[in-house]
Formats: C-alpha cells, structure tokens, sequence
C-alpha cells in the first residue's frame, strides 16, 4: 500500500498560511505582503552518514520562499549482507540564509518521499529536526511505517503558526536541518532483508522545504 502524506494541520492562524505545494496565504489580519526580494542561500555544508561528501545538493525555488536538497546515497537496511550500523542513517544540513532586509524567516513545512521495502514484521522511521545554531529550541517530527510495505513513500511537516521557530532578527544564525532513517528487523526473520531510502527512480529524492517570512519589529 502507497505510503500516505501525514500532514499534521493546515496552517491559518495570524496571517500566514503555507502548504508544500501552494503558494503563500492569508487569513484574519490582513498582513503586508511578502517582499520582493528573494532569500539568498549562500553557503550549505552537509554531513552525515546518510550524506557523504558530494551526495547532497541544494536549490533555491524560483519564488525564494522555499528550498530543494537532493540527495543521492541516503539509505537504511538491515539483513544479510548489510553493514552492522546500515540500520541508522543521517544527514544534517547546515545553511546559511539572508532574508530580504528587516524580515526573518522559519521553516513552515517540509516533504519528504522516497521507497522502502519493509519484510513483514520490520519496521522503519523518518525522522526530521529544525533549529537555528545557539537555539535550544527544535522542532522535530517522526514518520514510522510497517511491513510488509514495498512501495514509495511520502511524508509532510506542517509546523502551527504559533509553534514557528523564527531567526533572531538582524542576526545571522546558520539554520540546521537534522533527517534520519531507521530500520528495525522487529520480528522479522533474520534472514530477510529491509530497507529505506530516500531516493527516486533515477537515483535522486527532492526534499523541499517550505519557509515562511515575517516582518522584524
């Protein structure tokens, strides 16, 4: 059965409302509109298990709001033939972001998609976190799927408004993007072997990450 989108709620609350595939709207208050100018991402250093050096890519999206990593060697498995710590992988993201002048920013939802292939008996997390460097604060979320499962997946994260984890204004503070994958044999036999990935057909998985701006008081 086709992995199905978990989306947690829908955001429009205080004037801002995103969804992964839509453009930006707003609801209550009127608020000022976004502003021309695009958020630059000027510097991305990945590292991880899940993300070897050269494995990971990031793009801005023509409208500025929002950003595509593309990874190309992100997987779990466990079974015969697999690495003892293959079960665990990770990848953490690192940007470094300019809003447009006197707005700050925070991620607003983020979709993840790839395939899996789950013995019966095993099962598999996607696991997500977002923080700003010198922030405690993290926002996090986990994804969990259950064999038998063979077939692509799809997750989503949408943060409520009032949970947003905003940039401090007027400094720049690096935006960590911590995404992990697990799999567990559970009772599944030994001798079977399961896996996930984030990955398409040709090798790639686009991850975007949708962000939202406000004005700075």
């Amino acid at each position: 059965m086709e992995g199905k989108p978990m989306l947690l709620r829908a955001l429009a609350a205080t004037g801002v409302a995103t969804s992964l595939f839509g453009s930006p709207a707003f609801a209550g208050t009127p608020s000022p509109p976004l502003p021309q100018d695009r958020i630059v991402i000027d510097s991305v250093t990945a590292s991880g298990t899940g993300c070897p050096a050269g494995t990971a890519a990031v793009a801005v999206s023509p409208d500025g709001t929002a950003f595509t990593v593309t990874y190309s060697n992100y997987l779990a498995a466990i079974g015969p033939g697999t690495s003892p710590t293959g079960a665990q992988k990770d990848c953490q993201l690192s940007l470094r972001v300019h809003a447009p002048g006197g707005y700050t920013y925070a991620v607003v939802s983020a979709g993840y998609s790839g395939f899996a292939s789950l013995a019966p008996g095993a099962s598999a997390t996607q696991r997500a976190g977002y923080h700003f460097q010198g922030d405690p604060r993290t926002t996090t979320s986990n994804h969990h799927f259950k064999g038998p499962f063979n077939n692509d997946w799809r997750t989503t994260d949408t943060v409520p408004v009032a949970a947003l984890v905003f940039a401090p204004c007027g400094e720049e503070r690096s935006l960590d993007i911590n995404t992990e994958l697990r799999v567990d044999q559970g009772t599944s036999s030994p001798s079977a072997t399961s896996f996930m990935e984030m990955d398409s057909t040709d090798g790639k998985i686009n991850t975007v990450y949708r962000l939202a701006l406000r004005r700075c008081q």
